[in-house]
């Protein structure tokens, strides 16, 4: 019992280390200068009509001279109507408002299956195919804001970096699933600027990210990694750091924070999350995999209290103790981050989320190790 104890009291101390790591991350402030940078953003897409329609209205409303990026979309086997929604888009908002970032330059290729990983291949196809020197990748499935394109053009302007992770977060109702799926997704950025404040940065997201095509290139993109059908983010974040560390920043700044959508039904969540841990065994960042543990540590204590309490290892004053305190120095961290994203906590889906979170976790551990997942129509073998 002491030495669960202790492991519990390691997992706070973490958390706390965490919000301080997060307040080190300084907002990036925006200065108004000219835009210099080219991007090309890709996305891949499979199966996304239902999403298309917000994602190229953000694309129109880019605050961005058009001359100066590309939207590369990269189709992964749709068998809906996506093609014909982009295709149709673009011929009915030619030159839509007059404006100026209204009509950037953007195609359709197709995908071309050279691994087990969709998405790297279709990454490496539209990568090949671009024409410009600064890389975005993002997700059919979410909504640009405004001042994206520029910030990022602001950033690059002012700091000399290969690599810039970026803020995403989720569009969320009052569902508990919902719910319960934002504050989830909310610890994980909390962990990703966390790790950039303390200077051990160890996670990402693919749905904004910013780098050099010819650094890209000399890592060798994605390969020896390609046999893991998720991860085009954090291998690529991890041949990044090991390229030059020093050159892989974090952009805190709300200008540029993308919004994505959680998944309707309990079994997406399991299959996304799932998808999602697959690939933390084949990580190489020490830090990562010792904050993986502490995390997964700390909610398995909490999880096995009940049965503590059944057998009388400890009592219910320590049991309720030992609760409250995961609560609140957790909610200390979240609440943070969520403000940052300017973002409500409801207060009673954070309470209920806090309860199940545990079992949660154990459940994804557990699957990631024994359970092949299926996504977006496909399976995927562990």
């Amino acid at each position: 019992m002491i030495i669960t104890s202790s492991l519990f009291f390691i997992y706070l101390i973490t958390i706390l280390i965490f919000v301080f790591g997060f307040d080190r991350v300084s907002v990036f402030k925006s200065k108004n200068l000219e835009p210099k940078t080219r991007f090309s953003i890709i996305i891949p897409f499979r199966n996304e009509a239902k999403n298309l329609h917000q994602l190229l209205s953000s694309i129109e409303g880019l605050n961005y001279p058009k001359a100066l990026f590309e939207f590369i979309f990269v189709d992964d086997g749709s068998a809906d109507n996506s093609v014909d929604i982009i295709n149709s888009h673009l011929v009915n908002h030619k030159n839509t408002l007059g404006l100026d970032c209204a009509r950037p330059d953007i195609s359709i290729i197709k995908n071309i299956r050279t691994s087990n990983s969709p998405k790297k291949d279709a990454i490496t196809v539209a990568l090949n195919a671009s024409k410009n020197e600064w890389i975005i990748t993002t997700d059919a499935d979410c909504t640009l804001p405004k001042n994206w394109l520029k910030t990022f053009d602001t950033y690059i302007q002012q700091n000399n970096c290969n690599m810039i992770v970026a803020p995403v977060t989720y569009e969320a109702n009052k569902s508990f699933l919902h719910q319960f799926q934002l504050l989830d997704f909310l610890s994980l950025q909390a962990s990703t600027i966390s790790g950039f404040g303390l200077l051990q940065p160890f996670l990402c997201n693919g749905a904004n990210l910013v780098y050099r095509k010819s650094v890209f290139e000399k890592v060798d993109g994605f390969k020896n990694n390609n046999s893991i059908a998720s991860g085009d983010d954090i291998f690529l974040l991890e041949k990044f750091l090991k390229f030059k560390k020093s050159k892989v920043n974090y952009i805190k700044s709300a200008e540029v924070i993308i919004k994505t959508f959680p998944v309707n039904t309990f079994n997406n969540l399991l299959n996304q999350r799932v998808r999602w841990a697959s690939k933390t065994a084949s990580y190489n960042l020490f830090f990562g995999k010792l904050i993986g543990v502490i995390i997964l540590l700390g909610n398995c204590f909490i999880a096995v209290i009940p049965l503590l309490l059944i057998f009388s290892v400890i009592s219910m004053t320590t049991a309720i103790t030992y609760v409250f305190l995961k609560f609140i120095f957790d909610y200390f961290l979240i609440k943070r981050v969520s403000n940052f994203y300017k973002q409500n906590l409801h207060f009673l889906s954070y309470l209920a989320s806090s309860v199940c979170y545990p079992y949660f976790t154990i459940l994804i551990f557990l699957r990631s190790i024994f359970s092949n997942y299926n996504w977006k129509g496909r399976t995927f073998k562990k």
